[in-house]
């Protein structure tokens, strides 16, 4: 790897979220970041670049798998040939090591801690205290959201930000925790019209992505909702499936049209 060949995979690192170089010699470049625990080794090889990844979550490398399905190997490796390709592998890498677990739960942590302390000590258990939680939860979660579905929703790929809604599956009321809360899998990014029916247990999604309609839509409602039975989760991890349990149970339960 020559000097040149170093300076790109460097500034491609700065440039997609891996700002940190902790080593730059002629076998690779290490690369990590402030802002999450992954670090990378990318090396040359046969004029490929080979980026090794040091995962804090087993979780990253099956992301990172499905995304690239095609570069991807064996113990967390992952091959491109240009550096422009190289530039998307570690955007997207970063992406997620900032939303998986946990890393959205510390940031959470960190973030309420540094807000609660410029208040006095006698808010501690009080209203003040969970609206400042709840408000600090909510914004990491959709930061997270927007990370995992790369700002766009997980149905139908719009990517207007405005109209993104990071909505959970398993409320976050009746969560047991602020991990399960800032869980990036207890939830999607939906666009407004289906964040709206998916919090209301409205719609659903099975075990493979395929939308599930309540019977209280009737045809004319989905028409003018823009909603259509093709509609699918663009993809669905095992993570999301005993969080997707609950809630189809939900939808199933409710009677509708007496509500």
């Amino acid at each position: 790897m020559n000097p040149l060949q170093r300076a790109l995979i460097e500034k491609g690192g700065n440039d997609n979220g891996f700002e940190y170089v902790l080593a730059s010699e002629q076998s690779g470049v290490m690369l990590a970041s402030a802002r999450h625990l992954t670090r990378v080794m990318i090396v040359l090889e046969n004029g490929a670049y080979q980026a090794h990844f040091q995962a804090a979550s087993p979780t990253l490398l099956l992301e990172l798998q499905r995304s690239f399905p095609q570069q991807g190997v064996e113990s967390g490796r992952f091959t491109f040939d240009t550096e422009t390709a190289l530039a998307v592998l570690l955007r997207r890498a970063a992406s997620l090591s900032r939303a998986l677990p946990d890393q959205a739960a510390t940031d959470y942590q960190h973030a309420v801690t540094a807000e609660l302390a410029e208040f006095s000590a006698g808010i501690i258990g009080t209203e003040v205290e969970r609206l400042v939680r709840q408000r600090v939860g909510q914004n990491k979660f959709r930061s997270a959201m927007l990370d995992y579905w790369g700002n766009a929703c997980a149905v139908t790929g719009i990517t207007i930000p405005a109209v993104l809604r990071a909505s959970h599956t398993k409320p976050w009321v009746e969560c047991a925790s602020d991990a399960e809360r800032l869980d990036v899998f207890n939830g999607f990014l939906l666009s407004s019209n289906l964040d709206a029916l998916f919090d209301s247990f409205l719609i659903s999604f099975d075990e493979n992505g395929r939308l599930i309609i309540a019977p209280a839509l009737i045809g004319k409602d989905l028409l003018l909702l823009g909603i259509v039975a093709e509609m699918k989760l663009r993809w669905v991890t095992p993570k999301h499936q005993s969080y997707l349990v609950m809630h189809r149970a939900r939808l199933l339960k409710k009677d509708y049209l007496k509500s």
